[in-house]
């Protein structure tokens, strides 16, 4: 299993060090999750050219489309993204994707003081016919 996908993995099920989170469309699951960056492997980060320290978050987001046969494929979307502290000090997020075999993830990052309480929109659009789903959350970042 590649590097990538077992941080995924890891990443999906330590619920400590991460909440996974997911929308569901009528035709699309969106999963997204947001860490510090520091539990990225250091060879994982520098394989995709990622930036690791503890005062910059990921924000982690995987497409699936629904298939008639019940199961759900990886697909490409359109993403942007924006970060803003309690002082409304707002960030841009830029989104890499990352594809590996039939993986496709998109991987983003913005910086954060300790104990620092974020609020995070991301705009996901799979379709470029149709509107773009706005995800919005906010979560607390420590720098360890």
């Amino acid at each position: 299993m590649n590097l990538l996908r077992t941080l995924f993995l890891l990443l999906l099920t330590t619920q400590v060090a991460v909440a996974e989170q997911s929308i569901e469309t009528d035709r699309y699951v969106i999963h997204y999750n947001a860490f510090n960056s520091s539990i990225v492997a250091p060879e994982v980060a520098q394989k995709h050219q990622l930036q690791r320290s503890r005062y910059t978050a990921m924000l982690n987001v995987a497409v699936f489309e629904k298939q008639d046969d019940g199961t759900q494929q990886a697909v490409s979307a359109m993403l942007s993204g924006e970060v803003a502290n309690l002082m409304q000090q707002t960030q841009k997020v830029t989104f890499t994707p990352i594809k590996e075999d039939k993986a496709l993830y998109y991987i983003g990052s913005f910086r954060f003081g300790n104990e620092e309480v974020m609020h995070l929109v991301i705009n996901v659009q799979p379709d470029p016919n149709q509107a773009a789903t706005i995800i919005r959350f906010d979560q607390k970042f420590y720098t360890e």
